[in-house]
């Protein structure tokens, strides 16, 4: 059976689709002010989902007959919440950042690629030198260090005369044991 072609469903599902999008867009900048900045700032793996989640939510309560509104505002706030917790928690638990939070992962050492580290992050060395170059370096040995971060950024350490042990900022990055000494 032939499926109909539905470009019109009449002006009462109309209206009705915008006031839910009218509606979950209210809810959302709330939501994001209570929250806070977090929300929509550069995003680590955990803000990422629950940013997508929230909003295959909000689209479904506006688009999706089969969903009622109540039901997709109740899921956005419960993943609100959850998400508003759930930072408070790793701000005072190290062991619950531990299980939430990726780690920053050190990916070179003075101008050497760290293969294991690249295999385990699935990072290549072509994206590691477009991070050089964004940062005015031409040659590898010029970073002393190349760290992934937990929002999925690299971060380039420009070469300065300074050991792994005394860099205070790299102290959560994960590195081979060698250079934690």
């Amino acid at each position: 059976m032939a499926e109909v072609l539905n470009i019109w469903s009449g002006w009462p599902r109309i209206v009705e689709i915008a006031g839910n999008a009218f509606l979950f867009y209210a809810l959302i900048i709330v939501m994001v002010r209570m929250v806070g900045k977090r929300t929509t700032s550069e995003l680590n793996n955990f803000d990422w989902i629950i940013n997508v989640m929230i909003g295959s939510l909000a689209a479904s309560g506006v688009l999706l007959r089969n969903v009622a509104t109540a039901d997709a505002i109740a899921a956005i706030v419960v993943l609100a919440a959850c998400q508003y917790i759930t930072t408070k928690l790793v701000q005072r638990s190290r062991t619950i950042a531990n299980i939430v939070k990726a780690e920053p992962t050190l990916l070179t050492h003075k101008g050497e690629y760290l293969r294991d580290a690249m295999l385990r992050t699935r990072i290549s060395e072509e994206e590691i030198k477009t991070a050089l170059r964004q940062n005015g370096i031409t040659h590898n040995a010029d970073a002393n260090w190349v760290v992934l971060e937990t929002n999925g950024q690299l971060s380039v350490i420009p070469r300065q005369d300074v050991a792994w042990a005394e860099a205070e900022a790299l102290s959560d990055v994960h590195a081979p044991k060698e250079l934690k000494g």
